[in-house]
Formats: structure tokens, C-alpha cells, sequence
């Protein structure tokens, strides 16, 4: 099972970084993975490379879940796994655009969108959904 973030160094919503590591290290025995991908489309608060990302987070939330290559997750070059999980769990109103960083997708062990969660949602307010698919 996989959960699913667009993340940002730089952001109002990056202490959730401690919180993703927290039920990635409670659940990740049982079969979660936690996926991080930065981006810089919104407000350019993902400025760095990906070596000083995985530096920041490592060094001040303790992360250990994947982090992956910097991608844009709207328009023409958002990464096809963005266009994937857009389509099969639109946001509000129908909108298949990604609001923000720290949207995020919880995929099952099938490969099934099962939610999408807006930035503002903690990672700890997840975990019972996660739990009732482990």
C-alpha cells in the first residue's frame, strides 16, 4: 500500500514531514510505504536539488521513507504517476488539478486510488484509513 506526497522544503506544511515519517515507521513493517515527491510549482518553496532535499529532511524530520527526483505534478510535464492518481481521485468539484504541496493520494495493494487528501489533512489523520487496509 502506498501513500503518496507532493512535497516542499519550504512550506508552510513541511513540519508534516515528521508526522509522514512517524506512520511510515508505525505501519511500514505491515506493508505501507510513504513516497515523497518534491516539487517547485507552488510558490518555489522547493528550490533545492535533490541531494540538499534529502539532506533537509533526513537532517530535520529524521525521514527515511523514499524520496524521489524533483517533478511537476501539474500541467503538460506533470509526471505520469500525477496524471494517473489525478484522474482516478479528482479534488474538489471535479478538479483534477493538485492544489499544494502535501496533497495526498493513498493507494491500495491492487494499485487502487482509494482517497486523495488536501494539504491541510495530517498524516496521523490518515492512519485509520491506512489501518483499515493493512
Amino acid at each position: 500500500m502506498l501513500l503518496i506526497v507532493n512535497t516542499a522544503s519550504k512550506c508552510g506544511f513541511t513540519p508534516q514531514y515528521k508526522a509522514l515519517e512517524a506512520v511510515y515507521e508505525k505501519m511500514h513493517d505491515r506493508g505501507l510505504e510513504v513516497l515523497g515527491f518534491p516539487c517547485n510549482q507552488f510558490g518555489a518553496q522547493e528550490p533545492g536539488n535533490e541531494q540538499q532535499i534529502e539532506s533537509f529532511c533526513e537532517i530535520n524530520y529524521g525521514v527515511t521513507f523514499p524520496l524521489f527526483a524533483k517533478i511537476d505534478v501539474n500541467g503538460d510535464n506533470a509526471a505520469p504517476l500525477y496524471k494517473f492518481l489525478k484522474k482516478e481521485k479528482p479534488g474538489l468539484l471535479g478538479s483534477e488539478a493538485i492544489k499544494w504541496n502535501f496533497t495526498k493520494f493513498l493507494v491500495d495493494r491492487k494499485g487502487k486510488v482509494v482517497e486523495r487528501y488536501a494539504p491541510k489533512v495530517e498524516p496521523e489523520a490518515i492512519a485509520g484509513d491506512i489501518e483499515k487496509l493493512l
